[in-house]
């Protein structure tokens, strides 16, 4: 009767890589599994009959039975060393995310690692794994489910203190507050990863993602020259490393520009060395916005929103400016309007910036309020009067200071005299 395996051997191995068919490759591979034999030899070819497996069931978009394969392997983790079970177990889970639409699986997937590195008590690979499960809850948008899982499990780790993987799990717990719009614990999450990386060495693809975090909660507190920075330090992080987050850092730093009104730099970004490796949806989504922001033009912004609706209104971090981005360019068309005119009717701006007269009207009275210009609404008429920007005299402030001082003198003189009568 023929063996239903077959010998784990560089020369079974060979057999599946000459296969013509994946499906064949795969079957052999799985032949070479099934063999009983553990010498170490036997366990070195099995551990690359496994990364094969893996990369042929990706390329087959055969998520499920990359599970099920995790849950075969386990009676062979029993025979080699706890490290290179982690490695196995973690290859396979990111060989699983490289399949599209699995989120669930992925899921479904760690939590059934956890619990079996619960029951095997291998503390090492189940805080890795939790660590995962939590960043794909994060993406599945289950905020609460991530923020129990990681106040447990950063507690568990600064005991062991685990330093390298005490910066993923900053890193995440940061992102996490930052998605629930808790800005405090952001930045005092990020404070924290900060702080572990200075004491151990980082790889350069995890400094960047630190540098990246950096930038988007300085862009969210409105300082958009050191997110700028910070963009730009990630960039060249994820430039050398190939990384497809460089693009997106490259997009950032454009974003920052804009907003700091030096939109005419965005394409002198875009045609340098760095940013020619990048021209795509993405940048040029930014070009459209920057010419529009240079044009000082609201339809022009709003066409950039409807093209590009993927690159800017879907991007979680991009979308944050985009309000305040639209009010900066109505502010600056609405300037543009007003610039000719000393008194104009509101129905007038109305029709020139194919608005509603009375969003119109809100945001004139918000202008003058806030003193980007100096004018009255006459409601009665229904127009705008724009005064003449008349310069200062130096006499009003001096007065009001000496009126101040005065008032500080006969309040201490009062005081004084209270004390006296007393």
């Amino acid at each position: 009767m023929a063996s239903s395996y077959l010998p784990a051997t560089t020369d079974s191995i060979a057999q599946a890589l000459e296969a013509k068919a994946p499906s064949e490759a795969i079957s052999i591979l799985y032949k070479i599994l099934e063999n009983p034999s553990s010498s170490s030899d036997a366990l070195r070819i099995k551990e690359q009959a496994i990364t094969n497996l893996s990369d042929l069931l990706r390329q087959e978009n055969r998520a499920e039975d990359l599970r099920n394969l995790l849950t075969q392997l386990r009676p062979f983790f029993n025979l080699i060393p706890k490290a290179k079970t982690a490695k196995i177990v973690r290859g396979i889970i990111d060989t699983v995310a490289k399949i599209p639409d699995t989120a669930v699986l992925q899921i479904s997937l760690c939590k059934e690692m956890v619990q079996w590195t619960r029951d095997e008590k291998r503390t090492f690979l189940r805080q890795r794994v939790e660590a995962r499960l939590a960043a794909l809850l994060m993406e599945s948008k289950e905020y609460s489910e991530a923020l129990n899982l990681l106040s447990g499990l950063v507690k568990e780790v600064r005991r062991l203190d685990d330093k390298l993987l005490l910066v993923d799990i900053d890193l995440l717990e940061s992102k996490l507050h930052f998605s629930l719009r808790n800005l405090p614990k952001a930045k005092a999450a990020l404070t924290a990863a900060r702080t572990a990386a200075n004491a151990i060495y980082v790889p350069p693809a995890q400094q960047g993602t630190i540098d990246l975090q950096s930038g988007i909660l300085h862009a969210e507190e409105k300082d958009y020259k050191t997110a700028y920075s910070y963009f730009f330090e990630a960039f060249e992080a994820f430039n050398a490393l190939e990384d497809s987050r460089a693009v997106y850092s490259l997009k950032y730093m454009l974003l920052c520009k804009i907003m700091v009104n030096q939109a005419d730099d965005v394409t002198g970004v875009i045609s340098s060395k760095a940013g020619l490796q990048y021209v795509g949806p993405e940048l040029d989504a930014m070009k459209a916005v920057a010419d529009a922001y240079s044009k000082r033009s609201l339809k022009l912004f709003e066409t950039a929103l409807g093209d590009f609706k993927g690159q800017l209104s879907e991007d979680p971090i991009v979308h944050r400016h985009l309000s305040s981005l639209y009010d900066t360019l109505l502010e600056q068309n609405l300037c543009r309007l007003i610039e000719p005119f000393s008194r104009v009717e509101i129905g007038h701006i109305a029709e020139l910036i194919e608005l509603p007269i009375d969003h119109v009207e809100k945001k004139l009275s918000q202008m003058i309020l806030d003193k980007k210009f100096a004018g009255t609404l006459d409601q009665g008429a229904g127009c705008l009067v724009i005064f003449e920007d008349g310069k200062t005299d130096a006499i009003y402030p001096a007065t009001l200071e000496t009126l101040t001082n005065i008032g500080k003198v006969v309040d201490s003189l009062y005081v004084r005299s209270a004390k006296i009568m007393a």
